[in-house]
């Protein structure tokens, strides 16, 4: 009885509960399990979510170094991969433009990526390559510290379903068509975007919200808008704008979102009278959690 091997019980389960297992660890680990025995050599490679992140390779003091270890550690992971990859996620403070990226989101747009999330670090803006707008089946896109440029063919995004642009260099009328051509939108996020004047088209965007100077938002077609946060940087000129012009007022700005539950954020304002404010949002049948913030 001494003689008889346990049985492998883990090895044996479900493809699907595998998967799940191993999408829970990191990448590293995931990788990892290839050691484990014959049955667990390639489980990983038809992992549909990727994640990689400066945990993925070990850390020194030398950066170079580190920068070539992620490289090839991602290279290897992506060549060595079988099957779809739904998501993608590259988050981390070592690599900007390097050159590597656009070969895997080349890549990735041959595999019917869903989600795809790059968040970079600082230094130089990664300039997303061409490819990036043949990725026809993405639901979800969030990019971190990019310069974004759509090509005049470029039509949108019609499966897309989120859309997350955090310091993003990228026109605003190149933002403007760029919502416009997701017809399934629910879910937006704009952030840290300087002197921003934005007309938003999204008939079935449900969650908004909203980071840096505006000179004007026009949310009239977003019928749909029941959350939104809100956190407005405006100098002298742009809350002169907000009170004098009858094109841009808080009235124009949330008039056209009737079934808006909740509205949270700060807004900091050097002009404009909490008076204003308060006969502004009275025009509003929701919710309001609102700091209001008003400059010397």
């Amino acid at each position: 009885m001494g003689d008889v091997e346990d049985p492998d019980l883990i090895s044996d389960l479900p493809q699907s509960i595998l998967e799940s297992i191993l999408t829970r660890l990191p990448i590293r680990d995931a990788v990892r399990t290839s050691i484990l025995s014959s049955k667990w050599r390639y489980r990983w490679t038809t992992l549909t979510y990727l994640v990689f992140d400066d945990k993925c390779i070990r850390m020194c003091s030398d950066r170079p170094v580190v920068e070539n270890c992620m490289v090839n550690f991602i290279t290897r992971a992506l060549f060595l991969h079988q099957g779809p990859i739904h998501k993608f996620q590259l988050s981390t403070s070592y690599l900007q433009c390097c050159p590597d990226i656009d070969q895997w989101i080349l890549f990735l747009s041959r595999s019917d990526i869903k989600e795809l999330v790059l968040e970079l670090g600082e230094g130089e803006w990664f300039r997303v390559p061409s490819c990036l707008f043949n990725c026809k089946k993405l639901t979800c896109l969030e990019l971190f510290r990019c310069e974004f440029d759509p090509p005049p063919t470029f039509k949108g995004f019609l499966c897309l379903r989120s859309l997350s642009l955090h310091q993003v260099l990228v026109a605003p009328e190149a933002i403007e068509s760029l919502i416009s051509g997701c017809p399934l939108l629910e879910s937006l996020a704009l952030s840290y975007f300087d002197s921003l004047a934005l007309n938003i088209c999204a008939p079935n965007l449900k969650y908004l919200c909203l980071e840096g100077e505006f000179t004007d938002i026009c949310l009239e077609n977003t019928p749909l808008l029941v959350a939104m946060s809100v956190a407005m940087y405006m100098n002298d000129e742009m809350a002169e704008c907000f009170e004098q012009s009858s094109k841009c007022n808080f009235i124009k700005f949330l008039g056209g979102v009737p079934r808006l539950e909740r509205l949270a954020g700060h807004i900091y304002f050097t002009k404009v009278t909490p008076c204003h404010i308060l006969i502004w949002c009275m025009n509003l049948q929701c919710s309001l959690s609102f700091l209001l913030c008003f400059g010397k």
